[in-house]
């Protein structure tokens, strides 16, 4: 990466996963927008420690399944850094309900926020890659994506989407400058994973991890704070599975 030259976007930037990306990629020098839906204040908190850091940080309200929102995120980073060159798209819901009870309101909601909003964020922001013929697109996807889902199949119906859109966007626009690239974390502990890892299943998948463990956030913002440099420019459409060992497809 060449650090301070580069403007990222990462969604979901206010807590886990999503908090450690943007603190690593604003480690390696990038002015971070922090994305935030609605916890404002622990999106602050993200930026005010990037700042005191030494780095730029920027707290952003954006509703990823809303193009006017998206939109509208954008013009405001352009307007305080620059272009957006890397995107993660790292906000997601998650929800925990047997296969038979999912309504079709629950299906529509996860497909609209864990798929659409990636599509919506990636088709706006790409215009300015394109014209500056640089451009890295991360989307965290999960292992639920690769190996399906028990009480989150529509979880996985959608992040498993979500590795072929990566997939397609790499093929359309990698001989322009353009990386996409997906992270697949296996059990990370985190706000949205933790009714997961106290339930006994969860208990079970950790005792079969071949690491012994869980993951920790910033062993995946490590994973993508690769992929949007410099040094993964001929990484394209992959799957970075960090996972310990769980799944190797």
């Amino acid at each position: 990466m060449t650090a301070s030259l580069r403007v990222a976007l990462v969604t979901g930037a206010a807590r886990g996963i999503g908090r450690g990306i943007a603190k690593a990629l604003a480690a390696e020098g990038a002015a971070v927008a922090v994305g935030y839906n609605t916890a404002q204040e622990l999106a602050r908190e993200v930026a005010a420690e990037i700042r005191q850091a030494g780095g730029r940080a920027l707290p952003l309200a954006i509703r990823i399944e809303d193009r006017t929102s998206v939109r509208a995120a954008l013009a405001a980073i352009r307007a305080e850094f620059g272009a957006v060159d890397i995107l993660v798209n790292n906000a997601a819901m998650a929800q925990e309900k047997p296969f038979e009870t999912i309504s079709d309101d629950d299906w529509s909601r996860m497909l609209a926020v864990n798929l659409q909003g990636p599509f919506i964020c990636a088709q706006e922001a790409l215009p300015d890659m394109l014209a500056q013929g640089w451009g890295r697109i991360v989307n965290i996807t999960s292992i639920g994506g690769q190996w399906g889902g028990f009480n989150q199949v529509h979880y996985a119906a959608a992040k498993a989407g979500l590795i072929n859109f990566t997939r397609s966007l790499a093929k359309i626009y990698g001989a322009r400058g353009i990386t996409a690239n997906a992270v697949a974390p296996g059990l990370v502990a985190t706000d949205m994973s933790a009714a997961e890892l106290d339930s006994e299943a969860g208990r079970r998948k950790i005792a079969q991890i071949p690491a012994g463990r869980t993951g920790s956030v910033d062993e995946v913002a490590a994973a993508v704070a690769f992929l949007a440099s410099d040094r993964a420019s001929y990484v394209l459409g992959q799957t970075l599975n960090v996972n310990g060992g769980q799944y190797f497809g």
